[in-house]
Parts: structure tokens; sequence; C-alpha cells
């Protein structure tokens, strides 16, 4: 029986590759600078920690904020005078509709000189014409509204943009001082999600198949790991090898070399 087992331990190690991979954080994010401004906060106590929902960067807003004021101000008075112009335009609208019935009954009027006739159809033309004129005016008004939203919702866009918070997330790196100016792309911090960990290696193209199907030892230990996602597509630098990622719990120490076998 003994013999049994050993002989199948013998065979299994026959059809096992060894790869090795470091521990990692399951995400690394560069942060660029979306927005154009002066850094007036960079959290440097924080570098290595992991973050609260307070900012790690702020970036300087105030002429934002004061646009994105005027901006409301003006949207409140441009709302108002869209109102006031449709309550003009209902006015005008009755007016028209008198107007409209008195031309056809002085139009019927056999007493009536053609240049009566045509004085009250001018005057008709006219109130169609304020009519028309106070309805284009509402339209461009309603155009200007939708203009000042897009520019109020970009300003709200930049001022949140300016500042930085990424809770539960560890501070890696930070690219910028105090008093420096940044322009949009311009490189901020690097943060790490390690909550999880992600081990990459890079198959021998037998073990692509079954990847997700075998049973993975970590350091010669079992475990209950699946590979998490296998690429069928042969790497651009490891040719002729195929990445594969396998998740597993977030160590005490990122970064050391572990030993992986998929059998």
């Amino acid at each position: 029986m003994k013999l049994f087992t050993l002989l199948l331990l013998s065979i299994s190690a026959l059809y096992s590759n060894t790869y090795y991979s470091k521990v990692e954080p399951y995400e690394v994010r560069k942060i660029s600078s979306n927005v154009m401004g002066v850094v007036l906060f960079a959290n440097e106590n924080m570098l290595g920690e992991k973050l609260t929902g307070n900012p790690y960067i702020k970036i300087d807003s105030k002429l934002d904020k004061d646009d994105l004021s005027y901006t409301n101000e003006k949207l409140s008075y441009l709302k108002n005078t869209v109102l006031m112009n449709e309550k003009m335009l209902k006015n005008l609208e009755k007016s028209l509709d008198k107007k409209r019935e008195n031309y056809k009954k002085v139009l019927a009027l056999k007493i009536k000189s053609s240049v009566e006739k045509d004085r009250e159809f001018y005057d008709l033309i006219a109130s169609e014409n304020s009519f028309l004129a106070t309805q284009k005016e509402i339209n461009s008004l309603k155009t200007q509204i939708a203009d000042f939203k897009l520019h109020k919702a970009q300003l709200q866009r930049s001022i949140d943009d300016k500042t930085l918070t990424a809770k539960n997330y560890v501070l890696y790196e930070l690219n910028v001082k105090v008093g420096e100016v940044v322009n949009k792309g311009t490189s901020l911090a690097t943060i790490l999600d390690t909550s999880k960990a992600i081990l990459t290696i890079y198959l021998n193209e037998e073990d692509v198949v079954n990847a997700k199907s075998a049973v993975i030892y970590i350091d010669d230990t079992k475990t209950s790991y699946k590979v998490t996602r296998v690429l069928n597509i042969a790497d651009s630098k490891n040719i002729s090898k195929y990445m594969a990622q396998i998740v597993v719990k977030s160590p005490e120490i990122f970064s050391k070399l572990v030993k992986i076998e998929l059998k």
C-alpha cells in the first residue's frame, strides 16, 4: 500500500510543474490628476498606511467654488426669466386669439374700407410676431440654462477631483508636494488594494488546459485556492508561456517569493 502511494506521488510530481511568484497586492492604482491647480495638502504621514475617508491630497478649488456659486445665481435668474416669459406668452396667445377672431369679423364687414382692414391685418401680424419673438426668447433662455447646467456639472466634477480620498487603500507612493502646480495627467500617487493578494504565474502549455481545475500547492502546502483567470494566448514577453493569476488571502508581508505547483 505504501509502495502504491509513493508511486502515485511520483507520477503526480512527474506531471506537475513548479512556478514562482511574488505575493502582490490585489490592485495597484496609479492616480493621475484630472485637473489643474496648486497642491494645498499632501499627507506624507500616511505613506505605507491604510487610508481613511479623509483626503490624502487636496488641490486648490477656490476659483471653481466661486464660479459654481455665480453659476447657480445665473441659473436662478434665467429660470425666473423663463417663468415670466412663459406667463407673457400665455397672455399674448389669448390676445392673439381675440385679434384673429376680430380680424375675421372685420374682413367680412362691407362697411369697412380696405385701409381699415389692412390696419387690422398689420396689427394681427405684429401680435403674431410678438408671440413668436417671446417664444424664441424662451427657447434661447432654455438653451442658456442647459449650457449653464453642463458648466455646473463640470465645475462640480472639478471640485470633487481636487479632493482625493481612497478609503481602505494603502498609500504606497506620493508624487507631489504642497505648493506644486499640477496639470491634467500629472502623476499624483500610487495606492494599493491589500484586502487580498494576487499571484501571477506564466504556465507551460501543458498546464493551461486544466489550470482552473488543478489543485494548487503553495510552498509545498496543499490549498483550496483555484486559478482565478488564465489567458490562452501566449504572453508577449514570456514567449510560449501563458499568464495565470490566483487570488489569495492578504498576507502579513507582501512581495515575498512563493513556490506554486499545479497538480
